[in-house]
Parts: structure tokens; sequence; C-alpha cells
């Protein structure tokens, strides 16, 4: 389980475009828990494409990106408190 968080400097037009692709890249692997903030249950080469693709889209002089290695017991290191219950990534999904 990694988490991720980002934080995209939107006071350009540029800035906005990055922030939305981020958001996008993110979404494919992982929930939305925050604005900027996405927990992602990869594997080792997904997250490397992962980070790949991230690192294409921000800018270094602009934007922060920060990856959490959580680990497999990832779920004793997470307490939530407040709206929005958190999401079990292994759990059952009823359609």
């Amino acid at each position: 389980m990694i988490l991720i968080t980002y934080d995209v400097n939107t006071t350009s037009a540029q800035g906005r475009g990055r922030l939305r692709k981020i958001a996008k890249i993110c979404c494919n692997y992982g929930q939305r828990v925050q604005n900027s903030v996405f927990e992602c249950d990869v594997d080792p080469a997904q997250l490397e494409f992962l980070k790949h693709e991230l690192l294409e889209v921000f800018d270094s002089s602009e934007d922060s990106l920060r990856f959490y290695n959580l680990g497999r017991n990832y779920s004793r290191r997470i307490e939530h408190f407040g709206a929005n219950e958190t999401y079990d990534p292994e759990g059952v999904i009823m359609i």
C-alpha cells in the first residue's frame, strides 16, 4: 500500500492542467482519500510505472510529489475519523 500526496502550483493554466493529469493518473491506480491524497494498492512493478507517469507530468520547480510506503500491514497504520468512511481495497465489492 502506497500513499501518494501532491501539491501542484495552480496559479497558471499549465499548473491546473498538471493537477488534473496527476489526479487522473492516481485515479487509475488507487482511491482518492483527500483532495490531493491517494491510497494505491500496487505491486513493485506497478509502483515504478506509476512513479514514471507522475514524474513525467509534474514540474519539479513548482510542484511537490510524495510517496509513503505503508507496507503490507497498512490497515493497522491507518486511522480515520470523520466523514467519508475509508474503503477496504481487499474487501468485497458490491454492484
